[in-house]
């Protein structure tokens, strides 16, 4: 394809676990040239994103902080469609959740937001997280949570759920900078991400699986899972870009599973690891509706297919002997 006819689209933080996947969808569909932004484009833990096919013109790398209004502007500047990804995600437990975690995810967003609208970029679309939807005490008890469910900011600040507040503030500021500017923003809000791992470091959602292969517990609490393969995510994003009728926000999360199911379905299959041996049940169990997400077209894998791919991932790259 010509370079012209090519559509040039942004993503935020590259090298992470759902914007990898993403970057390797777009140059799958050819049509794409995709502009990368992460800390340090010469940093190994990018290694991945080179190796994929149709990098060599087709995929840049840039260097970004999402707190530098100039490097953001830099980056989305003649792009069409961008994608933001990335949040900025505190080392440790915080000891000024407001400045280390708050206002970097706020402020990186409207960064992001308003050098879009400047470049004149045509649709954003922003990845939330059901962070945003879940803390909810006002939420009907046994209807599952839909897309007009926002957490409860002040919940959030009461009870120190610093990352849950943190993603609340930046998807309400995003639709407040779209209603002030006309920019078209889309939001996805995916339940907990598992799938096959592209990059060396293994991500906060992976590892919830992996204690799981480990038996790291021997007693677990056997409640729902509300669970969604990375690369559904990734063909959600993708969806929400190219289709019109999209709109608004948009739960993305596979069918509810409790976690007695998942280890049963992976010791099927793979036998040899240790389990947790014991499941304790409770109460609390929440279930998120993709309906609306469904209805513009999006479907998922299976769960044994997620699961398995997830773990023959583990086992190729050495994180699980």
């Amino acid at each position: 394809m010509e370079a012209a006819a090519r559509k040039t689209v942004c993503v935020t933080g590259a090298g992470g676990f759902v914007a990898s996947c993403l970057v390797k969808l777009l140059l799958s569909k050819g049509h794409y040239a995709v502009r990368g932004t992460v800390r340090n484009p010469g940093d190994d833990k990018n290694a991945h994103l080179k190796a994929l096919d149709g990098t060599g013109e087709r995929l840049q790398l840039v260097r970004a902080d999402l707190l530098d209004y100039d490097s953001v502007a830099s980056a989305v500047a003649g792009c069409e469609g961008v994608f933001h990804v990335a949040s900025p995600v505190p080392l440790g437990r915080s000891t000024n959740p407001e400045a280390e975690v708050i206002a970097p995810a706020v402020t990186g967003t409207l960064n992001v937001l308003k050098a879009c609208y400047e470049a004149k970029v045509k649709r954003v679309v922003m990845v939330s997280s059901m962070s945003a939807v879940s803390n909810n005490p006002s939420w009907p008890k046994g209807k599952a949570f839909d897309e007009e469910s926002w957490s409860d900011v002040d919940l959030c600040r009461k009870s120190e759920d610093w990352y849950y507040l943190s993603k609340t503030l930046a998807e309400r500021e995003a639709f407040a900078y779209a209603a002030k500017t006309g920019l078209d923003i889309v939001t996805i809000c995916p339940s907990l991400v598992i799938g096959p791992l592209m990059q060396s470091t293994v991500n906060a959602s992976s590892k919830i699986l992996l204690n799981y292969l480990k038996g790291e517990h021997e007693t677990v609490e056997n409640k729902i899972r509300n669970i969604v393969d990375v690369r559904d995510v990734a063909d959600a994003l993708l969806l929400m870009y190219e289709n019109p009728e999209a709109s608004g926000r948009y739960i993305c999360s596979s069918s509810p599973i409790k976690v007695s199911d998942m280890i049963n379905i992976l010791k099927t299959i793979y036998p040899m690891y240790t389990y947790p041996k014991n499941f304790e049940e409770v109460e609390h169990n929440i279930i998120y509706s993709s309906e609306k997400l469904q209805k513009l077209g999006w479907t998922f894998r299976p769960v044994e297919k997620t699961l398995g791919d997830s773990v023959e991932s583990y086992r190729a790259s050495g994180i699980l002997n």
